[in-house]
């Protein structure tokens, strides 16, 4: 089981929404926050990234070259310009234009051009797995040649597609916006040294505590004990429970509860079956039970909580 997907799978509650922006110095476009977290990918020229409140952001200004991407775990409002000095404005409703396969925006003056990938992926922030919790503020993978290979031919396809839009372009386009969220979380767990990797840049490379948190998200109805789990891990039950706890954030089986939370909710939102069923993959004999767990944990019923989230 792919931990990493299976943890972006559980917070997502949308498709990405995303625009192309075009802008000729001078520019400077404010970004307010967005529900999830942001994203950019340069795909030509040069620019500059800004957070909104320097003094309460974890970052200063970023410069940015052609094929870096950023992402912003918490899609904080920040400021895109072509210098840190050009005043940014806020763009309006009218200067968007539909073109598939997405939006477009044309803002500035008549200088150099810099064209951008920008959006947002709906991730809910408001239970956000501890896996994205520990990632930074902000985190930019400038490109360099021969570094991440993979996510800079989805940055070079990006950039393809929406210079020379083809038949295809309104399935292809969305579908690499999509993957790029893999991409740029796989190469950043990817940089992180061995050494000095912690928390879950550890954990998933780790060969105790990777095998059995795989476990938990292959069968999270399975009955899980510390002791289960450390014999997947080939640990004592002491050592292992010590491991887990220190890279994961919480206990084995704390996390086995939140995994089987998750993933009720995930089906509540995304499949048209009964309840008891539910229950079932969540690891509770009756549905009486589950209930009551999911709301201690959600404050919702099960049942009202699939009714709010069909009609968001």
């Amino acid at each position: 089981m792919d931990v990493l997907t299976e943890a972006l799978a559980s917070m997502r509650t949308g498709h990405p929404a995303s625009v192309r922006t075009d802008g000729r110095a001078p520019w400077g476009l404010q970004l307010p926050p967005v529900a999830g977290a942001g994203f950019h990918v340069v795909l030509h020229g040069t620019c500059w990234l800004i957070p909104a409140e320097e003094s309460e952001a974890g970052f200063g200004p970023v410069a940015l070259g052609p094929g870096d991407v950023v992402f912003l775990r918490d899609g904080s409002g920040h400021v895109l310009a072509d210098d840190p000095a050009t005043p940014p404005t806020r763009a309006r409703p009218e200067q968007y234009r539909q073109a598939p396969p997405i939006g477009s925006l044309s803002i500035g003056g008549d200088g150099p051009l810099t064209s951008l990938l920008c959006g947002s992926y709906h991730l809910d922030q408001a239970r956000p797995h501890p896996l994205v919790r520990q990632l930074p503020e902000l985190i930019h993978l400038p490109a360099r040649h021969g570094r991440h290979p993979e996510l800079a031919a989805a940055v070079q396809l990006l950039g393809a597609e929406l210079d020379n839009p083809r038949i295809g372009s309104e399935g292809i386009v969305p579908t690499l916006i999509d993957s790029l969220l893999l991409y740029i979380l796989r190469a950043w767990f990817e940089e992180q040294p061995a050494a000095a990797a912690r928390g879950w840049a550890a954990a998933l490379g780790d060969p105790a505590v990777a095998p059995a948190l795989a476990a938990i998200h292959d069968d999270p109805s399975a009955p899980w004990t510390v002791e289960s789990l450390a014999t997947r891990a080939g640990l004592s039950r002491a050592a292992f429970a010590r491991r887990f706890a220190t890279m994961v954030g919480e206990p084995p089986l704390a996390y086995v509860k939140r995994w089987r939370m998750t993933t009720a909710a995930r089906l509540l939102r995304e499949a048209d079956v009964p309840l008891s069923a539910i229950a079932s993959q969540a690891g509770y004999g009756s549905e009486f039970a589950f209930g009551k767990a999911f709301k201690r944990e959600y404050g919702l019923a099960p049942g009202h909580y699939r009714r709010q989230a069909q009609a968001a």
